[in-house]
């Protein structure tokens, strides 16, 4: 399947085929990796990586990606560069795309991604907006595929603020790859009508299916995977704490709620995750709330239904899949 010069920007993007090829290519890369197969076929060429959103996941994942796959790394955070700044995007992109053969992103909104691609000349990569996860996506269908044996008709529910990036990406794969997607949430945090609307034409092709719940047993019953995220995102202002945590609280994923999905259900977070007060964030605000645990029990998150650190190594076989896809390796 030719990708080259293709973008990655969402997932709205790619076909079912196309998805499922990426994670086939994540996990050829992830066998040689392990085996140390060399497999640096970008020899001479460049990215960027253009981070207004600073991370430990997504920053590591690129960045060792491109050096097996042979390609030199840029860094470029907010400190150092002139991005959004003192030069527009376009003009940003313009320069970037005459000296990188691609160029990733993770940052505020879509749009800026979005206009990115418009002027680059090169493949741009969405490392996370506001709105769209789309490589995150692929390293947990690649951790789904793993543990499962599968992917079509897995059940999925998502607890918590099914808003953002992270609800409507999961909303997204799912729907596209015949999963079943249940978002457990107050209908103030349901994901966006429109795309909900989308995502059942895509679900209604594949198999698959949407539920929006504000019943959290009910939504859990018979889960193949429970998925959280943290309920305040960077570059939020500290005043939603408080708004978040009363509305989200019923949804916090505890055993009871593992349980009640089955024996066979694990858990999934794309982290970082405040499941104790050993972050600044997380004391900070425990102290301040009276909450010793957020989003998830420690109890879970460090349970044998715990797959969240085989997500986070997915996230770099899956991003040099796409970087290589992309790239023509």
């Amino acid at each position: 399947m030719d990708l080259k010069g293709r973008h990655f920007l969402t997932l709205k993007d790619f076909t079912p085929e196309e998805i499922l090829y990426l994670v086939d290519l994540a996990e050829e890369y992830k066998m040689k990796k392990k085996k140390g197969i060399l497999h640096d076929t970008l020899r001479g060429k460049n990215v960027a990586l253009i981070f207004e959103k600073t991370s430990t996941r997504t920053r590591c994942a690129f960045e060792v990606a491109a050096r097996d796959l042979g390609l030199g790394a840029t860094y470029l955070d907010p400190s150092s560069s002139q991005f959004g700044t003192k030069e527009s995007v376009a003009d940003s992109a313009r320069v970037l795309g005459r000296m990188f053969e691609g160029i990733e992103y993770r940052g505020f909104e879509q749009s800026i991604v979005e206009e990115l691609a418009e002027y680059a000349g090169v493949p741009v990569w969405n490392g996370l907006t506001n709105e769209y996860h789309p490589t995150q996506m692929l390293a947990d269908v690649l951790t789904i595929r793993e543990h499962f044996g599968r992917i079509k008709g897995i059940k999925l529910a998502y607890m918590g603020d099914a808003r953002y990036n992270m609800g409507n990406s999961l909303m997204i794969v799912c729907a596209k790859l015949g999963m079943h997607f249940t978002a457990c949430t107050t209908k103030e945090y349901f994901p966006d009508a429109e795309l909900v609307k989308l995502c059942e034409q895509y679900a209604a092709e594949s198999g698959g299916s949407i539920t929006l719940t504000e019943d959290a047993m009910a939504g859990t019953k018979g889960a193949d995977v429970i998925y959280t995220d943290v309920w305040v995102s960077m570059g939020e202002p500290a005043s939603v704490w408080e708004e978040r945590i009363k509305a989200l609280s019923p949804y916090k994923v505890t055993m009871e709620l593992m349980e009640n999905a089955g024996d066979q259900a694990v858990f999934f977070h794309c982290l970082p995750a405040f499941h104790d007060l050993k972050t600044k964030v997380g004391k900070e605000q425990g102290e301040k709330y009276g909450f010793t645990e957020l989003e998830v029990t420690d109890e879970v998150f460090e349970s044998w239904r715990s797959l969240v650190f085989e997500e986070a190594e997915n996230r770099m076989h899956t991003i040099k899949a796409v970087m290589a896809a992309t790239l023509g390796a």
